[in-house]
């Protein structure tokens, strides 16, 4: 699926190929955004922060207390929203797992060996965007994937967009529901990431769902400095503080290059290296571009000097070298059509 639009007017809402065997991949085909989902958390604790219930420089123990055990006292909010906090992997147990157990077990867990939160940066897949769900779910009482549905997806019209689907509306979407695949090498394969557990259960890091259009329309959102269509979800002045450059310079331990952060979202990097940048938004990119990619899948952006948002899902993962050729293609191609290169 492919979604451009260009100062407020959609340019492209496609799908091509399919979406599950045999059946087609239209604009309405719901399909999993992966990574593509992280920046909802961003946009829900931006919320808290607006309401005056958190500081970004809280300690998350401030909000979970038992988040503390084993060295974790001084990892604050800031901290995770830029992958500083030395958290970055444990086996969750999702989707097997209920809520309550993920986050204990992550409140349970050590920082990383030789890591002072804000030192080093290293991106964490999965396990501080758990815990960011947690504290707006103790802020706010709703469960995290009740609220934003409540507070983001609906007020823009995102109606097929999900981090966590009913039951009935999973059953419901048959096969309207894409699936990602594995495609490296010379096999096919489900990815297992669109049965009903994983699909109803919340994964704030990678289990959002929706056409890709209605992703694009939360870059919109953005570009238009936190409202749509009559609906505020955030204030520009917050709108421009999470995506200004927290986190500048630093190696990725994880991504193994130098890249930017914003609070939660993805900045342009091409200026440490344009062709080796992983997951980055193309050659013509302007460098205030921001966003968020997805795990072999998806990129999500928007630029704002090119007033330009952008959502793209692919259902097969082919490896990280074909992923990164592939939409690196795709990004320069939407610019060139558009007549923005090097703009």
């Amino acid at each position: 699926q492919v979604y451009v639009s260009h100062r407020g007017v959609t340019a492209a809402d496609f799908g091509l190929g399919e979406s599950r065997p045999g059946v087609a991949m239209t604009p309405d085909t719901v399909m999993l955004w992966m990574s593509a989902t992280k920046p909802l958390g961003a946009v829900a604790i931006a919320q808290q922060w607006e309401r005056g219930k958190l500081a970004l420089d809280d300690p998350v123990a401030r909000h979970v207390p038992e988040f503390a055990q084993n060295g974790k006292d001084l990892i604050t909010i800031r901290h995770i929203l830029t992958h500083t906090a030395g958290i970055r992997s444990i086996e969750a147990g999702w989707p097997e797992e209920s809520w309550e157990q993920i986050i204990a077990k992550i409140c349970a867990m050590r920082i990383e060996r030789d890591w002072t939160p804000g030192s080093k940066a290293g991106y964490s897949t999965h396990v501080s965007w758990f815990m960011l769900g947690e504290i707006v779910r103790r802020i706010d009482g709703r469960d995290y994937a009740t609220y934003v549905r409540q507070e983001i997806l609906e007020p823009l019209g995102m109606n097929d967009s999900w981090v966590a689907m009913p039951v009935n509306a999973y059953r419901g979407y048959g096969t309207r529901l894409g699936i990602m695949q594995k495609t490296e090498g010379d096999q096919v394969t489900d990815a297992g990431l669109d049965t009903e557990a994983a699909c109803t259960n919340a994964r704030p890091s990678g289990s959002g769902h929706g056409p890709v259009g209605e992703l694009g329309r939360f870059y919109e959102m953005l570009l238009a400095g936190g409202a749509l269509a009559g609906k505020r979800i955030i204030s520009p002045q917050t709108t421009e503080a999470l995506v200004a450059r927290h986190r500048a310079g630093m190696y990725d331990h994880t991504f193994r290059h130098v890249m930017d952060w914003g609070l939660g979202f993805l900045l342009n990097s091409n200026q440490y290296g344009p062709d080796t940048v992983p997951y980055g938004y193309g050659p013509y990119a302007s460098y205030r571009t921001y966003g968020h990619n997805g795990h072999q899948s998806t990129s999500a952006f928007a630029d704002p000097e090119n007033a330009l948002a952008v959502a793209i899902v692919c259902n097969g993962m082919p490896g990280e070298p074909a992923h990164d050729r592939r939409m690196r293609a795709v990004h320069a191609a939407i610019y060139e059509d558009l007549e923005m290169r090097g703009k």
